[in-house]
């Protein structure tokens, strides 16, 4: 897991570093010390920032050091976790729980090496789409629920 500097964690957030450093100070960020006492910050802290921005926050074109996008227009945002990956060839099928709901995303192999899932992580499922579809159970006596 990358550890970043407070500096490129502030980058990475869109922040200043002042800032950063106020949230540290206020335990609004999870950080790691090192023995010269010095904050890290893990990539998974930054994504998890990234995450609880409100929907309704001006997304702004981010790019991290290495160009990797961090800010996303998809305003439909499932917050669940990993219950189950499957790997077969170039495809992977990811199943998320989400409160008591599942929700299985097919995805490349390389998204899940990238995204370095593994089951048990916090994931946002984000469903960019144009229709919704709604249905209606029937009971096996033929009632409607």
């Amino acid at each position: 897991m990358s550890q970043l500097t407070a500096r490129a964690a502030a980058r990475r957030l869109g922040v200043g570093y002042s800032t950063l450093k106020s949230w540290i100070r206020l335990g609004r960020i999870r950080t790691t010390t090192t023995p010269g006492g010095h904050h890290r910050i893990s990539d998974a802290e930054i994504e998890r920032l990234l995450a609880r921005q409100p929907a309704s926050a001006p997304k702004r074109a981010r790019k991290g050091p290495s160009g990797v996008i961090v800010a996303l227009s998809g305003r439909n945002r499932l917050r669940g976790f990993v219950d189950e990956i499957r790997i077969d060839g170039l495809l992977a099928q990811v199943r998320l729980q989400i409160g008591d709901q599942m929700l299985t995303a097919v995805i490349t192999a390389d998204a899940v090496r990238e995204l370095r899932l593994k089951r048990g992580d916090d994931a946002i499922g984000i469903i960019k789409s144009t229709e919704v579809m709604i249905a209606r159970e029937i009971a096996s006596g033929g009632e409607q629920r």
